[in-house]
């Protein structure tokens, strides 16, 4: 399979046995503040609730895309199937890595839908995603006492390194080939 160039990547739909990943777009903002309200929700990712006008500010530059070209934002909302309803959202940063591709990963799911296997399902899903497109290594950063986030990234098949980024473990998944 040819390793994909990393500012080739663009976000495309990834169907779930429950879930909807959609391209993340600027319409998304009003539904997505209510999703992301909690202010216990920033405890470990930082920040705080946004309100519609910030969030459609901040969703009008990820979807334009980083300044350098060889870098890809792919950003998704997730929607519940069957409650077809936005719970959260799924992340990755692609930049080229020697002759491949790492991407960052990261996922929030908002409060109510906490604990029924909804982020997991989405990291897993991205993850599938970004290996089907031969990305040579997929990493997250997890705050060391987020017990609910290392699930989820050890579900999508990510394990624990003993490397530290900015007090958070970075968890790894890398092809035979990648870094």
């Amino acid at each position: 399979m040819r390793r994909s160039r990393a500012g080739d990547f663009r976000p495309e739909a990834i169907a779930t046995p429950r879930l909807d990943l959609l391209p993340l777009s600027v319409g998304h903002a009003e539904e997505m503040a209510v999703v992301l309200a909690d202010p216990g929700l920033h405890t470990f990712i930082g920040g705080a609730p946004a309100e519609p006008d910030a969030l459609r500010a901040r969703y009008a530059r990820m979807v334009a895309g980083p300044p350098d070209p060889a870098v890809s934002w792919c950003n998704w909302v997730v929607r519940l199937r069957g409650e077809a309803v936005l719970v959260g959202t799924v992340q990755a940063t692609v930049t080229p890595y020697g002759d491949g591709t790492v991407a960052e990963v990261a996922w929030v799911v908002g409060t109510p839908w906490q604990g029924r296997g909804i982020a997991s399902e989405a990291a897993s899903g991205l993850v599938a995603w970004l290996r089907g497109r031969a990305v040579g290594t997929v990493v997250a950063h997890v705050h060391p006492d987020h017990r609910a986030s290392a699930a989820v990234a050890a579900a999508a098949g990510l394990a624990p390194t003993e490397q530290l980024h900015e007090g958070e473990v970075r968890w790894q998944w890398a092809s035979c080939s990648g870094a």
